[in-house]
This record gives structure tokens, C-alpha cells and sequence, in this order.
């Protein structure tokens, strides 16, 4: 059996520790193998573990759940030896990256598991499009990690007032959150990003074309990820990376490279919205109100703050429109909420056309 300095010795540059090696204790006692994965691919897995990086089958622990498969960053009790080798179980999640599945279903999807800091990579060779930075920061902020905004290929941007103003409307869209405008081809803003994941695990999430191959090349220090072109016309670039891959970086820490994401729906993430606009949820709760709509109810402090000019109206459009969404999906697993939310929606618009109706008659 391996000892116990030997797995410490193995498997703390992969984010082992005194909390993981209790947790394990019991799959310890009945001969298994701690490890963490690396990668997924197709019902089978690549696993680091005190003995060296072994190919192992999920089947024992894929149920038809699809939020509990074994996925990237989980760690694992693998057996020991045998042809194939298989994964017996994965340990209690510490945080969990989800997101909604395109199924009619309203499944959710784990990108990655265990993850301390969720990196979202924008491209500056587009437009910056700031409602879908939200949207990758609502579900960052839901998942438990903490996190960063990188703003990819900077050295596009030459005018250095024209950059500072980028990583400002980030900043505002991303209250507490750092925002590090950096060029994997230059090295600008690498040795910030470096301090930022150099302790724990980190996600790096984002379109395709986002550069975020050639980011996890630069931050590894070689050229572990296939990297492609972008589209001149949309900045958009084939899906280059096309697993989940965990890979030690050489500073500390580790990383997790994702393939380029088209959709980004939320699953149930609600309290992620929360974070994301804290500034509207504050504001909130002096509206006259509790369960205000921020629409054309009276004494709204949110609308006041919009009509005042202290809350941009793309602000609010886009609060708006995560916040139903995210009814959405859990009310298509709860018919109850479901029935509510229909029964409120009526109850708006039925109060929006008599209120249009009231200033009609005025006006008449």
C-alpha cells in the first residue's frame, strides 16, 4: 500500500490536504488509491495518484444523475491495480462550477469540481459584450469560487486610454471581482494572473476564441494546449480545447482548461445573480415593496436610482433578464413554483395595463 508521505509527496501540488486525506480515510482502509482527475473522456478517466497517472472506468459511478458523474477536478478512490482499473467513488465536493444543459429538461452540467477561483477570459479582439460577462460571473460566484476577469489579447487594444476605459466598464459590471487586462503574446498582466491562481485550483472559462488555450500555455510556460486562429470577422475560434484538462502549474496551483462555451445557462443560481448586482439587491430593500418588480410600482428605489442616473439602465435590463431566467429553469423542476411564478406574471401585466390605462385617461 502507498504510504502516506508518498501520497502527501504526490498529490500536494495537486491541491491534497489534511481535509481530503480524512475524507479518503475510509476508501483508505479498503485498499484504494487516492487521486484527482485530470481528465474525462468518454466513460473512462485519466487519474493523478502516488503511483503515477492511471487510465480508470467511471461506469461504478456514473449514474443517470448527470450533476453527479465524475468530472475534472474531482478526487477520487481508484482501485489499485487490475485491467481495467476502475474509479469507486469521488469525495464530498468542496465547490462545483454548473451550468444549465440545452436539454428540455433543465439539467444541469458540472464543468469542473473543487475549483477555489473561476477565471473568465474575454476577448478584446470583439466588442465587449458585458451581459455575458455577468452571466459567467453569476455562475462563478454560485459555484463557491472566487472569481477573476481577464480581458485577453490587450496588446489589440494600443491606445492605453481606450484600455484603461475597457477594464473600467469591467470593473463596474464586476463589483469586488479583479479584472486583469493582459496578452499572453506581450506577457502584459501574466505575473498579476500568476499571484492571482498561484494557490488552489482555477477554471479558466470563456467563448471560443477567447484565448484562453494560449493563456494556460502562458501561465504553464509551454505549449501543453492546441491553439488555432480566431475568425478576423467575429473573434470567434474553433473549439481547440475540447475536454476538461486539469495541468499543474509550475509556480503553485493548478488549472483547469475548458472548451470554448456557446451557451452559458444558469442553474439555479440565484444567490450568484445576488453578488453580481449587489448594488440593485441593496437598493431593493428600500423599495416601498418586498416583492417589487422594479417596473412601475411606486416608491421603487431601484427605478429612482435609474431615473437619477446612479444605475445604468443596461444594469437593470440585464439584472432582469438573469433573474427570470434562473426562475425559469428551477421552476421547470418545481410545479409549484411554476403555477407561482404564471400566477405573478398575470398579476403584472394586469396591474401594467391598468396603471398604461390610468395615464391614458389622464391624458384624455
Amino acid at each position: 500500500m502507498t504510504s502516506s508521505s508518498a501520497v502527501y509527496s504526490a498529490l500536494t501540488p495537486y491541491g491534497w490536504d489534511d481535509d481530503w486525506a480524512d475524507a479518503f480515510a475510509p476508501y483508505a482502509r479498503e485498499g484504494l488509491l487516492p487521486g484527482r482527475v485530470v481528465r474525462v473522456d468518454r466513460g473512462q478517466c485519466d487519474v493523478v495518484t502516488a503511483d503515477g497517472a492511471v487510465r480508470a472506468d467511471t461506469a461504478f459511478v456514473t449514474p443517470h444523475d448527470p450533476m453527479r458523474v465524475v468530472c475534472t477536478g474531482d478526487w477520487v478512490a481508484v482501485e489499485a491495480g487490475g485491467n481495467p482499473r476502475y474509479v469507486r467513488a469521488y469525495l464530498p465536493r468542496r465547490t462545483a462550477f454548473v451550468r444549465s444543459t440545452s436539454s428540455k429538461r433543465s439539467d444541469g452540467q458540472i464543468l469542473a469540481a473543487n475549483v477555489d477561483h473561476a477565471v473568465v477570459a474575454v476577448s478584446l479582439a470583439v466588442e465587449l459584450d458585458l451581459g455575458r460577462v455577468e452571466r459567467f460571473l453569476a455562475l462563478a460566484w454560485e459555484s463557491g469560487a472566487r472569481p477573476v476577469v481577464v480581458l485577453t489579447k490587450a496588446d489589440l487594444v494600443t491606445d492605453p486610454v481606450t484600455l484603461a476605459h475597457l477594464v473600467q466598464d469591467v470593473e463596474n459590471t464586476a463589483p469586488g471581482v479583479p479584472v486583469v487586462a493582459a496578452s499572453a503574446h506581450c506577457g502584459d498582466g501574466l505575473d498579476i494572473l500568476r499571484a492571482l491562481v498561484g494557490d488552489g485550483t482555477s477554471v479558466l472559462l470563456g467563448q471560443s476564441g477567447a484565448g484562453k488555450s494560449t493563456l494556460a500555455n502562458a501561465l504553464i510556460g509551454e505549449d501543453v494546449m492546441d491553439v488555432r486562429a480566431a475568425r478576423d470577422v467575429d473573434g470567434k475560434g474553433r473549439h481547440t480545447t475540447t475536454t476538461r484538462n486539469l495541468l499543474a502549474l509550475p509556480g503553485g496551483g493548478v488549472l483547469i482548461d475548458t472548451p470554448g462555451l456557446r451557451g452559458v445557462g444558469l442553474y439555479d443560481a440565484e444567490s450568484g445573480v445576488g453578488q453580481v448586482f449587489a448594488e440593485i439587491e441593496e437598493l431593493a430593500e428600500r423599495c416601498r415593496f418586498h416583492d417589487c418588480a422594479h417596473e412601475s410600482e411606486p416608491g421603487c428605489a431601484v427605478r429612482a436610482a435609474v431615473d437619477g442616473g446612479e444605475l445604468p439602465v443596461r444594469r437593470l435590463e440585464s439584472y432582469r433578464k438573469l433573474i427570470r431566467e434562473n426562475q425559469w429553469i428551477v421552476a421547470k423542476t418545481d410545479a409549484r413554483l411554476r403555477a407561482e411564478i404564471r400566477r405573478d406574471w398575470k398579476r403584472k401585466g394586469a396591474e401594467g395595463r391598468a396603471a398604461m390605462q390610468a395615464k391614458q385617461g389622464r391624458w384624455t
